[in-house]
């Protein structure tokens, strides 16, 4: 109830925007303008303008706001509303839609008896916009926006705008919004020298330097870890495949629009670059004949993915056209379904207390009002959401149940983590399949020697490693764990006759397996110790004469601050724990 009402909030707002910029603009021509996740936003045509007028809209807003003592509303006939929009063809081609529904068709005036704002609308405010506090909204930015989201369609301006139930909130969510600015993993890969994007290459393509590829490693390494705790057996499959395979799994139908197309100049077959590892793998069951005593059966693949992303979609590493997933596939009876989602919700949640983030887990539905986007029965889907409902109530799992964000081919248990910052994302996932394996006839023979069709979980621990690493970039502000960092120590010999013995420790580091590096530079130690601080390098160690002579070292720590001197033997025995425990 709570969320309703400050969903009517913004959207009300969104009227109050129309409102003002039509006072401001009286040839603008406003579109549609709906609640969103902050905020709210209104797309208009015939606006010309730019952030910096965005201060006269917001002081116009407040201006009028106190007038808005309600909303009323209206039901109209087509030809009153045609005439009441007939210069505003973007509120004509709503009117169609609507009529082509059966839908009555409702107006929302508010504001002062004369000069109020009317608006074509189904309802949803609140009773008394003037009880806003005018502090608990602000106008953010402007965007362009095509109509209706189709690219083939005109642009439009649209003014953004954040909102919430108190000043205070809005006071949060800004500080939150400054601090995710410092945290940007685009400024702050650079920076670190972690990865970079180039025209030539192509858009939501990265490529990742030497330090980038430690982290990205790092990553695939731990889920790999991981998998081996739960008996998943990795396989290398490829990043292309016959169109046929992704029809009969149902990508073909439901899916791809956001597949890549690849071309061949030997036979007139569809090649696609894969979005998906599933259908790969369902042809590794079916190479051969399997009964019960083989189940459950697990595969892991970190093998490259790519999709189609739209151009203004694509953000950083978290929204990319190539990456991959620390995917998996288990095919098992029924009667195993339990026990496998908790072994893999076991590592994950051991994932994710590693890399010390908190979550919640959602329970993933199909849409019940848009059935034709997935694949199989209503029996089968009744069937397998029931199935995950049950697991979850019976370990006594809190969740909340999301209608319309299943997989088409089947619901699905996602792990939503909270960052530092506070932000949330969907990382893992853990899928039940009855249709995939279905649709490719995959068997095996049970106890009664009868062929029966298994059970197919989809599951990825933290998701993509690409994008996942573009997440802990900001979680961590760029200062990762000793274990994660690309550079672990940094050596810093104070002059030229410090720099035999620095060699030797890095050296003996190095050795030991642990990512050193060694400035052997011509600059100051202060130049040396900021440069350390900026690359955020977990740990220094400073060579000087006292450390020549004692043959001892003096280690600095990025988080604790002067550790004083110790031996090298002991400071790498100590390191060598702090990386294998992941503190």
């Amino acid at each position: 109830m709570a969320d309703q009402k400050l969903s009517n909030l913004r959207h009300s707002l969104s009227h109050l925007l129309a409102a003002a910029v039509k006072e401001i603009y009286p040839d603008a021509k406003p579109t549609l303008g709906p609640a969103i996740e902050n905020g709210f936003y209104y797309d208009f045509d015939d606006l010309n303008i730019s952030d910096g007028d965005l201060p006269i809209i917001e002081a116009k807003m407040k201006e009028i706001l106190p007038s808005w003592e309600k909303f009323e509303g209206k039901e109209i006939t087509e030809e009153e509303v045609r005439n009441y929009f007939k210069n505003n063809p973007y509120k004509l081609e709503l009117i169609d839609e609507i009529l082509s529904k059966g839908e009555k068709i409702t107006l929302y005036t508010s504001g002062p008896p004369t000069g109020g704002f009317t608006d074509l609308c189904r309802g949803g405010h609140i009773d008394n916009p003037s009880k806003i506090d005018p502090r608990s909204f602000k106008l953010s930015h402007i965007a362009g926006a095509y109509w209706r989201g189709n690219e083939k369609n005109k642009m439009l301006t649209r003014i953004y705008g954040l909102a919430f139930s108190t000043k205070e909130e809005l006071k949060e969510y800004l500080k939150m919004q400054e601090e995710a600015e410092k945290r940007d993993h685009r400024i702050l890969g650079k920076e670190l020298g972690l990865f970079i994007f180039s025209d030539l290459v192509g858009p939501g393509l990265p490529l990742y330097t030497p330090k980038g590829n430690v982290l990205r490693n790092e990553i695939v390494n731990f889920s790999r870890e991981l998998n081996n705790k739960i008996g998943y057996e990795e396989v290398h499959t490829p990043n292309i495949n016959k169109a046929e395979l992704f029809k009969i799994s149902g990508h073909y139908e439901k899916y791809k629009e956001d597949m890549l197309e690849v071309k061949t100049h030997y036979s007139k077959e569809e090649y696609f670059l894969k979005p998906m590892n599933c259908p790969q793998h369902t042809q590794i069951y079916a190479s051969q004949t399997r009964s019960y005593r083989d189940l459950p059966i697990r595969i892991a693949d970190f093998a490259n993915l790519y999709r189609d992303e739209r151009p203004g979609e694509l953000s950083g590493l978290t929204r990319l056209r190539y990456f991959a997933q620390d995917d998996g596939h288990c095919f098992c009876t029924e009667e195993q379904i339990e026990e496998e989602f908790l072994k893999i919700l076991g590592v994950v949640e051991e994932a994710l207390k590693t890399y010390k983030m908190q979550y919640t887990i959602w329970l993933s539905l199909r849409d019940l009002a848009k059935k034709e986007k997935y694949v199989g029965t209503d029996e089968v889907w009744e069937d397998a959401e029931e199935i995950l409902r049950k697991i979850l109530k019976k370990q006594k799992i809190n969740f909340i149940e999301k209608e319309g964000e299943a997989a088409f081919y089947g619901p699905k248990m996602d792990i939503v983590v909270k960052d530092a910052i506070g932000r949330e994302w969907q990382i893992s996932t853990i899928q039940l399949d009855f249709n995939m394996p279905e649709r490719f006839g995959l068997k095996f023979a049970d106890h009664d020697g009868k062929e029966k069709t298994p059970i197919m979980i989809h599951r990825a621990l933290v998701g993509s490693p690409d994008r996942f690493l573009g997440i802990l970039i900001e979680h961590y502000a760029g200062a990762f764990p000793v274990w994660l960092s690309p550079i672990q120590v940094k050596i810093l010999p104070i002059g030229e006759a410090h720099q035999k013995f620095a060699q030797q420790i890095f050296d003996a580091l190095k050795e030991s397996g642990i990512r050193a590096e060694l400035d052997d530079s011509n600059e100051t130690l202060g130049k040396k110790i900021r440069n350390w601080k900026i690359e955020k390098i977990p740990y220094a160690i400073v060579i000087g004469d006292k450390e020549v002579e004692s043959k001892k070292i003096k280690v600095e720590s990025r988080d604790k601050g002067d550790l004083g001197q110790v031996s090298s033997e002991e400071f790498t025995k100590n390191l060598k724990e702090e990386i294998s425990d992941k503190k």
